[in-house]
């Protein structure tokens, strides 16, 4: 379904979002594996400080497309071209019908949807058969969750996104692939205040993707012994859904 990649060594990858948590942890898992690393995310600083040699640092705002045109501008120039790119940023926000905060909330969207459009309209004209375009978004957006107001409908909006940009391309040999991660500890899953299910680290996703992408399957899930549960919900009818949720996140 994908061009399956297993061998890295100098393809040329733009991470944008890779300051922190998966994003930093796939940074330096291709970084061990030879690929050529451009990084981006608001602060420079983070990026440098990964301390990946010869990565091509481009500082950008997600939600402000003039900046990614600047940071993509910057990448053909430096390299000509891109094999891959993966967009990592993402926000979120606990929010719950009775604080629904509608400045907030299009903010989560803004950087979790939004940012991952503005970012394939200035790459994908660039993308030739057998490179790619990733797109990190979560198992939150196969259906409905309590607190998820914000966060929820935006991941749902990008794996639409990101099957119909599948549809398209990969009869060209272009691949697209969604990557829907379960519970990461990361800064913005500490902000939850309840137990998280088979949690996992930054470098365990990191991995998962690594195999995810010599599969050549078009959706990287993990932990599949969560992922699993989550996709047999999202595929029951609502009557039965929507109290299993309930009983399971005890809303």
């Amino acid at each position: 379904m994908n061009p399956r990649i297993g061998d890295w060594r100098g393809k040329r990858v733009w991470l944008v979002g890779a300051s922190t948590g998966i994003g930093a942890a796939v940074a330096q898992a291709l970084a061990s594996r030879g690929a050529r690393l451009a990084l981006s995310a608001r602060n420079a600083g983070k990026l440098a400080s990964l301390g990946i040699v010869d990565a091509l640092i481009l500082p950008c705002d997600v939600t402000d497309t003039a900046s990614i045109a600047a940071a993509h501008k910057h990448l053909i120039t430096a390299w000509h071209g891109v094999d891959l790119v993966v967009y990592l940023a993402g926000d979120y926000v606990p929010m719950l019908a009775d604080d629904f905060d509608l400045q907030k909330a299009e903010q989560v969207v803004a950087v979790n949807f939004n940012g991952a459009m503005k970012l394939a309209a200035s790459i994908l004209p660039d993308l030739q058969p057998g490179q790619g375009i990733a797109f990190v978004a979560s198992v939150a957006g196969y259906r409905g969750l309590p607190k998820a107001l914000a966060y929820g409908p935006g991941k749902a909006a990008l794996i639409h996104f990101a099957e119909c940009l599948h549809l398209e391309l990969a009869p060209r040999g272009i691949g697209v692939w969604l990557i829907n991660p379960g519970f990461v500890a990361t800064r913005l899953t500490a902000k939850n205040d309840f137990e998280m299910p088979a949690l996992i680290t930054p470098a365990q996703a990191a991995q998962e993707i690594m195999a995810g992408f010599a599969s050549g399957k078009f959706e990287i899930h993990f932990p599949k012994r969560f992922t699993r549960i989550m996709k047999l919900l999202a595929h029951l009818p609502y009557a039965w859904s929507f109290p299993l949720i309930r009983r399971f996140t005890g809303a």
